[in-house]
């Protein structure tokens, strides 16, 4: 058992902060209130005077995905034989054992969202998982959160000379999938019981089945407007569920992503505009997003920002006019929430994940470190 005595709980849910115990034991919260008596068997950390936060959290990342130190040797978050690979499962590729992810947890980033690049129409699954462990099985909050689409630049120039030279042809390459999809599942539900009228297995139709039945939202990578706007269309015309990563222009549409209430995760802006699609970055997107009503995460993109510069990242959004509470969110619960794992993290509430760090200062000053991070309430050293 834990016992953190005395902070001032931001729990990310209540906008202020107000001094209280949290008591953990066997890893969750289990009671968060003033003068909590200590179990005989609890550790007491003695809080007071300390600022006591939720583990940060990413909800686009390809931390473990890619290999540091190592080069291309390592890298496992683009398969570039393939444009349509939804049946890759971003778990396959990941490697917890890397010092990115130490780096991250000790920065106060305890669960993050990884999984394929944006080389393909179709990538494959994400993965949410926590940044302690050796084991990538243990690590798991959701095994598979979204299946990754992407739009703009990247399919087009990585198979200009192969498969797809224009947006028009990422857009149909993915809705022929979709159709083939649709088109299995009606053969498969026909069939019933009945193993001699199933169609023959198809993987990456197999793949797309919880797509289509709302299981799991489409991760789809835009920056641009016109991106945007195509995979907001196409989800509308298949009914399936999506959410909306990088949003480097939503600043220039917020009054559509408002009407469309779609999960948006902005980012990486801390890096170079090394492509057109890029030109309009800004630090301003979240809070203009954040201030029109949109659910916005803040996202580093890693290893594109170091995966420990999350807190960063929301602390010059602040700068640039965000509201330091939904700076906050955009770290904690709305990425929990657009990756469907807010049942276990994101808040500081009884029955969570504890994942809980504490820090001496306001953790939005471009400095500021935690000064302790608990990982399933387990101090991480």
């Amino acid at each position: 058992m834990l016992l953190i005595k005395g902070g001032e709980v931001h729990d990310g849910i209540n906008e202020s902060g107000a001094q209280a115990d949290v008591l953990v034991e066997g890893g969750k919260i289990k009671r968060i209130a003033k003068n909590i008596r200590a179990p005989k068997e609890a550790v007491v950390v003695n809080a007071r005077g300390l600022l006591v936060y939720p583990g940060f959290i990413d909800a686009h990342s390809h931390l473990g995905m890619d290999g540091y130190g190592i080069g291309y040797e390592g890298t496992d978050y683009n398969e570039l034989n393939d444009i349509i690979s939804p049946q890759l499962r971003g778990i396959d590729g990941f490697k917890p054992i890397q010092p990115t992810l130490r780096e991250a947890a000790l920065a106060g980033v305890t669960t993050v969202n990884t999984g394929p690049g944006s080389a393909n129409v179709l990538g494959g699954t994400f993965v949410a998982v926590k940044t302690v462990g050796t084991r990538a099985d243990d690590m798991v909050v959701k095994r598979e959160t979204a299946m990754k689409c992407a739009f703009g630049e990247n399919p087009k120039r990585v198979y200009r000379d192969k498969a797809d030279s224009s947006r028009m042809t990422t857009a149909a390459r993915l809705r022929e999938m979709l159709f083939k999809a649709r088109e299995y599942a009606e053969k498969k539900a026909a069939a019933g019981d009945d193993t001699t009228k199933q169609p023959a297995f198809d993987m990456k139709l197999e793949a797309l089945l919880p797509v289509l039945s709302g299981e799991m939202p489409l991760k789809a990578h835009a920056h641009a407007t016109e991106d945007i706007f195509t995979a907001v269309r196409i989800a509308r015309e298949f009914g399936v569920k999506i959410t909306l990563e990088h949003v480097t222009e939503g600043h220039l549409i917020a009054g559509d992503l408002v009407k469309e209430d779609i999960p948006l995760a902005v980012g990486p802006s801390l890096s170079h505009a090394s492509k057109f699609e890029l030109r309009n970055k800004t630090f301003d997107t979240p809070g203009v997003l954040a201030r029109a009503g949109c659910q916005v995460s803040i996202i580093t993109d890693a290893p594109v920002i170091p995966q420990e510069y999350l807190a960063l990242c929301a602390a010059l959004a602040v700068k640039s006019g965000m509201d330091p509470f939904h700076a906050l969110q955009a770290i904690t619960i709305n990425p929990a929430r657009h990756c469907g794992i807010e049942d276990r993290v994101g808040s500081l509430e009884a029955g969570k994940d504890a994942d809980i760090l504490l820090f001496e200062e306001d953790p939005f000053l471009l400095a500021s470190k935690p000064l302790k991070v608990f990982v399933l309430g387990k101090e991480v050293k």
